[in-house]
Formats: C-alpha cells, sequence, structure tokens
C-alpha cells in the first residue's frame, strides 16, 4: 500500500503500552490462524497464555522497548535486550549485540512499513551504543517467510536451531 499520508513516529516504550502490545500480539495470533498458521504462535491469544501478560510487562520494563505510533495510536512494538532469550537454544554472539526480543505490529496497518522502521530504529539504537551487531530469532517454518521479511530489512541468515519442535532462525546485522 502506498499512502504518503502515512508516518509513522517511533518513541520509548513503558509499562501503560502493555494493554496495547497485548493487543497487537492477540490479533497477530488471530492472524496467522486464519492464514493456516498455527505453528508458529499456536492458537491461544498471547494475553491468555500462562505468563504471556508477565512476558510483556516484563519486556516493558527490563528492556528497551519502543513503540510505533501514526495519528497518535500504537502499531507496533520493539523489544531491543543485550542478547538472546536464555529460554532459547542460542548462543550468545561472543561479542557485544543488541537482540530484537519481539517485534509486533498491528494487522490492520500491514504493508505500511511499521515492521521495517522498527528494524531501522533497532539498528540505529544499536549503532548509537556503540554495538556493530544486531541479532534476531525468527519462526523459520511455513515456507520462510519471515526470514524472508528479516533478509529484506538488511539481516543475514546465521544459524539455525529447534526449540522442543520449534524450527528458528538466528540473523544477524552489522550496523557499525
Amino acid at each position: 500500500m502506498n499512502d504518503t499520508t502515512y508516518t509513522i513516529r517511533i518513541r520509548p516504550g513503558d509499562p501503560a503500552d502493555a494493554p496495547a502490545v497485548l493487543d497487537m500480539l492477540d490479533a497477530a495470533v488471530v492472524w496467522m490462524n486464519a492464514r493456516g498458521n498455527t505453528e508458529q504462535w499456536g492458537t491461544v491469544p498471547y494475553s491468555r497464555r500462562p505468563g504471556g501478560v508477565e512476558r510483556v510487562e516484563r519486556y516493558l520494563t527490563e528492556n528497551a522497548p519502543f513503540i510505533a505510533e501514526s495519528q497518535g495510536a500504537p502499531v507496533g512494538a520493539l523489544v531491543l535486550d543485550s542478547g538472546p532469550s536464555s529460554q532459547m537454544p542460542i548462543a550468545p554472539a561472543g561479542e557485544p549485540e543488541r537482540y530484537v526480543r519481539l517485534l509486533v505490529s498491528d494487522r490492520r496497518h500491514a504493508g505500511r512499513g511499521v515492521g521495517a522502521a522498527l528494524l531501522a530504529h533497532a539498528a540505529e539504537e544499536t549503532r548509537r551504543a556503540g554495538v556493530e551487531l544486531l541479532r534476531v530469532d525468527c519462526w523459520a517454518g511455513g515456507g520462510g517467510e519471515l526470514v524472508a521479511f528479516y533478509e529484506r530489512n538488511g539481516f543475514t541468515p546465521t544459524e539455525r536451531f529447534l526449540s522442543g519442535a520449534w524450527p528458528g532462525q538466528v540473523l544477524a546485522r552489522r550496523v557499525g
């Protein structure tokens, strides 16, 4: 969609953003399921998963959260951390890094560059911190569409992994 009046502003996030982030995550599950994808995030709304609400609240207080807005309304969220989750079978980078822990956009604003704008912001935040490596992990199933999204945004696949039966891909981007 090419809408020249659509502008995105990115601001720091905070705990008050939890309801909007949870709404985006819940809508993403519905959207994925409607497309036949029940493997990536399952079928239970994120806000109803054990620990889901607490995880989002923790992300918004213990990490570096950012909210993308259009016309004053949240349309996406990004959470940066200093490394991968200890819950995932992903080795540390062996050098300072920033790690995308969460990236979600409001499906009503799909195709308007929200995710790309947040990833560009993540690269700038990483550079501003004097760090050269930005990494992310994502679901590698379903034909690799999500991996391809990150590749279009400057990331290179590095290692594949399994978290139980969930196929994952780590991607990296040099920003220095």
